[in-house]
């Protein structure tokens, strides 16, 4: 089975990694960090905002039962993406929403969704729309998170990301 990669930053990747577990298609997801300018960062490092580094997760699906867009419509239901360098009580870059895409037709599909999403009317507030912060970049080095990042949740006795 060929498979396909793609990369997502929502927050805190312990959530957003339980979350597309949750996707059928998706063969593996692993917590890490990438989008900064730091060889193998560890979590502290991250953490001290000193990395350019976002929490991400890589995300490996089988294109034949879920198609990209599928995941792009997880990764808009997770997170408030009009939130900059925030998600929920976490606040830093690293915990910025983004999207690391690793062909043009990923890079297409996210731009596509996200014009969609901005035109949803969903975060209209009165007169006034939250924009939508979401970065769009092209994927870089994915570093895995340590071991005790992995399947957080899971080992936490946590059975969904809600």
């Amino acid at each position: 089975m060929a498979t396909e990669k793609a990369m997502f930053g929502a927050g805190c990747f312990w959530g957003v990694e339980a979350a597309f577990r949750e996707v059928p298609g998706v063969v593996k997801v692993t917590a890490g960090y990438s989008g900064g300018m730091v060889e193998n960062p560890t979590y502290e490092d991250v953490c001290s905002g000193q990395t350019g580094h976002a929490e991400v997760v890589l995300v490996e699906y089988n294109p034949e039962r879920v198609r990209y867009e599928e995941l792009l419509s997880k990764f808009w239901e997770i997170h408030d993406p009009t939130t900059k360098d925030r998600q929920g009580p976490d606040i830093g870059r690293q915990y910025r929403s983004a999207i690391f895409y690793f062909t043009p037709e990923q890079e297409q599909a996210a731009l596509k969704s996200l014009a969609e999403l901005e035109n949803s009317g969903k975060y209209r507030q009165g007169n006034y729309t939250r924009p939508i912060v979401t970065e769009i970049l092209a994927a870089g080095p994915f570093y895995p998170a340590e071991e005790y990042h992995q399947r957080y949740f899971e080992k936490q006795g946590r059975l969904s990301w809600r």
